[in-house]
């Protein structure tokens, strides 16, 4: 069957201080009212069905999500009781789901994207499942990804060298043709490179190299047997936890194991040393949508309306004289901002903290967090 996995940890300590610790950015109803976690659920609508549709993150958020997903299943929720980034939330979620359907394909997804239109990304994400159902026709294991093109040479996101093109996937309900450009095959897989690298990747065209998403389909059987190879005590460990995870020893054994496995993420784990392995094929489906990963404020401000002069407004209450490209947002409904003769800024209010900050230095935002963490404690971050 169908499932979809959808990764909802992280701090979002670039989008302080609105982001905390008790209330991340996913969680927090910053998109016209949603959040990014229910966007990211109302997307799976005709591709999963509900009762296949599950939440990896961090146990100490239950409440939260349950808030923003009261649909959500309690079985469907993976709680983590110890952050260890991305490749153990897969492994998770594969290992536990294939305890119930071992046949299971997932797509994963994280929390944090704006992707439009919706219709057309279904249309692709069909496509990603009809690729990894049609794994096990032959030898060769599949792990599919989705590529998004480029718009900068950037460092912060993992790249994909293009290779020739996959004829239509078979034993699917949709056709891998069926996507503009066709599914291509990934001859290398490069996880964040260097500013001159990204750079020479970026003139090379998107024809040569696109951004991963972070988003994936595959069988589970598929990627915890690439996990079994390349990271063989991470495989041991998810096992374990999967094995006790329909009994009374579940919370002991993931609270014993789980912390101990190693942090790393799925794409240097797996997707880097499949790229170049003669048992997997990864391949990377094209994804010429709208994307914007909100992982910092300026991201943010993309999604917010903006007024003549180009500034950002997520403020119920403002007031700008000769203000321009600026981003004003407040979660306090009675508070009100007002700038004068001001360009360029970050203007982040909450009733616990505010952040003024030039938006060319958004990205010293998350120094800025270590440092309140430091002189005024855990409470604050």
């Amino acid at each position: 069957m169908r499932h979809a996995l959808i990764i909802a940890g992280g701090s979002g300590t670039r989008l302080w201080p609105m982001s905390r610790s008790a209330l991340p950015k996913q969680l927090i109803p910053f998109i016209h009212g949603r959040s990014l976690l229910q966007v990211a659920m109302d997307r799976l609508e005709g591709l999963v069905p509900a009762g296949q549709r599950h939440v990896c993150a961090g146990e100490s958020h239950r409440k939260a999500i349950e808030a923003n997903l009261p649909a959500l299943r309690d079985e469907n929720f993976l709680g983590e009781p110890a952050g260890r980034d991305t490749l153990n939330a897969v492994g998770l979620g594969a290992a536990v789901i294939a305890q119930s359907d071992p046949q299971a394909v997932i797509a994963v997804f994280t929390a944090d994207h704006i992707i439009e239109p919706v219709d057309q990304f279904r249309r692709i994400v069909e496509a990603g499942f009809a690729l990894a159902e049609a794994d096990g026709a032959s030898s060769i294991q599949t792990l599919v990804t989705f590529g998004i093109t480029p718009t900068a040479a950037a460092t912060g996101y993992g790249y994909l060298q293009l290779a020739e093109a996959m004829g239509a996937a078979s034993g699917g309900s949709t056709s891998g043709a069926a996507i503009s450009g066709g599914a291509r095959r990934v001859a290398l897989f490069r996880e964040k490179p260097d500013a001159p690298t990204a750079q020479s990747f970026f003139a090379a065209g998107s024809e040569k190299y696109l951004w991963n998403s972070g988003m994936f389909v595959w069988r589970a059987s598929t990627l915890l047997d690439c996990i079994r190879r390349y990271e063989p005590a991470t495989h041991a460990g998810l096992l374990k936890i999967a094995a006790a995870w329909n009994t009374p020893k579940r919370q002991d054994v993931l609270k014993e194991t789980y912390p101990t496995l190693k942090k790393v993420s799925v794409d240097v784990a797996v997707m880097q040393p499949a790229s170049t392995d003669p048992k997997v094929r990864v391949a990377a489906v094209p994804m010429p949508l709208s994307w914007l990963d909100v992982g910092s404020w300026p991201a943010f401000a993309e999604t917010c309306e903006q007024d003549a002069s180009g500034n950002a407004i997520a403020a119920p209450r403002h007031v700008l004289l000769d203000t321009r490209g600026t981003l004003v947002a407040s979660n306090d409904p009675s508070h009100l901002i007002t700038t004068i003769g001001v360009e360029g800024l970050l203007i982040i209010h909450t009733p616990e903290a505010t952040l003024v900050c030039k938006a060319d230095r958004a990205q010293e935002i998350k120094d800025l967090h270590a440092k309140v963490g430091e002189k005024f404690g855990p409470g604050m971050l």
